[in-house]
């Protein structure tokens, strides 16, 4: 099976030399399926950008990134008692490692497990209500860093047009607080979800603090046209409408080809994250396709003659079976069909980047 991911590797990486440069000290983000790319290549690119921190999802992505990027590498999830069990403690408290912690109380166990001078970053409770001290409880936070080194600060904020306003507000806080004396050094205030504009304008109004943009969509997957994905066709039928096939046997609504692509479930093809539909129009699409989903029929994101197919039944785990109408070219068995896929959901076969 072979769903490929082809990269224009001139065009992509002058796009990241160009995001790195817009958003003055960037951290850039790797995480998940590595946007597509895979972790380990990211890590290797960030290297290759020349940034100095990076950040990862989870403590268990520290085993792809830490043997192939050299600076330091901030892990996003919360510290909590329970990580110990699933990642190993030498990697866990590697030196380079940047910790997030987001309640009073686990400080008292953390400062038991880590090494002396572990660094760490508190996180605010902002507005997505995910992880965070509220901002009443800063003071105790304070107070119970004990042989941590606190570093700096952080926020995750919603994907929200304008979120400067909040990121103002906490910094002002942090700096108002008793954890801004508590930093060796000038505090690092980490955002995610700001313009480059939006961290321009933050730095220019606290000078107090080093404000460190976290990007990762708009760096690795900002310039769609660098990259495109492919399905291989690896078998073709002509059916008669009426005709039942597939594993569950459905009749054809029409005569034609079905063709057996590559690329089903364990790619995430035919996989959903759950609507945000927030206007009427977008409300009125999910509701167009329940309806045709409630009559068996569902758009597959594989494109054949310039027109994207349907599905004959739902992907298979590694392959999925398409119906080209009768009169439309079919591609030949060999052949590579263009297929539009959510990068961050995809796995792929291979990585075409030259």
């Amino acid at each position: 099976m072979t769903l490929t991911l082809h990269v224009d590797g001139e065009r992509w990486r002058a796009h990241l030399r160009g995001t790195a440069e817009l958003y003055d000290g960037i951290i850039p983000v790797i995480k998940g399926n590595g946007y597509g790319f895979g972790n380990r290549a990211l890590a290797r690119r960030a290297d290759w950008l020349g940034t100095d921190t990076v950040a990862v999802g989870t403590y268990a992505e520290l085993v792809d990134v830490l043997p192939r990027f050299g600076g330091d590498i901030h892990v996003m999830t919360p510290w909590r008692p329970f990580w110990a069990d699933t990642v190993r403690t030498e990697r866990m408290y590697d030196p380079r490692v940047v910790h997030t912690v987001s309640r009073v109380e686990d400080l008292d166990l953390l400062r038991t497990e880590a090494p002396e001078g572990t660094r760490i970053v508190v996180e605010g409770e902002t507005s997505m209500a995910r992880h965070g001290v509220d901002r009443h409880a800063l003071t105790s936070v304070a107070d119970n860093l004990g042989r941590l080194r606190l570093i700096g600060f952080s926020i995750h904020l919603p994907l929200s047009e304008d979120n400067l306003a909040e990121a103002d507000s906490w910094a002002a806080a942090f700096e108002a607080s008793k954890l801004a004396p508590a930093v060796s050094g000038t505090p690092v205030f980490t955002v995610s979800h700001l313009t480059d504009r939006e961290v321009r304008t933050l730095a220019e109004r606290r000078p107090g603090l080093v404000v460190r943009p976290r990007v990762g969509t708009a760096l690795w997957l900002g310039d769609r046209g660098a990259f495109r994905v492919t399905g291989l066709v690896i078998d073709s039928h002509v059916v008669e409408r009426g005709e039942r096939i597939g594993y569950r046997q459905r009749p054809m609504p029409v005569g034609g080809t079905v063709l057996i692509v590559s690329g089903g479930t364990s790619h995430g093809i035919g996989l959903e994250a759950p609507t945000s539909a927030s206007t009427m129009k977008q409300r009125a699409t999910s509701v167009a396709k329940g309806g045709l989903g409630a009559a068996g029929l569902a758009l597959s994101p594989f494109t054949v003659a310039g027109k994207q197919r349907w599905f004959v039944e739902p992907p298979h785990m590694q392959a999925s079976m398409i119906l080209v109408p009768a009169g439309v070219a079919v591609p030949a068995v060999g052949e590579e069909v263009e297929v539009d896929v959510r990068m961050t959901t995809t796995t792929f076969d291979a990585v075409d980047a030259p």
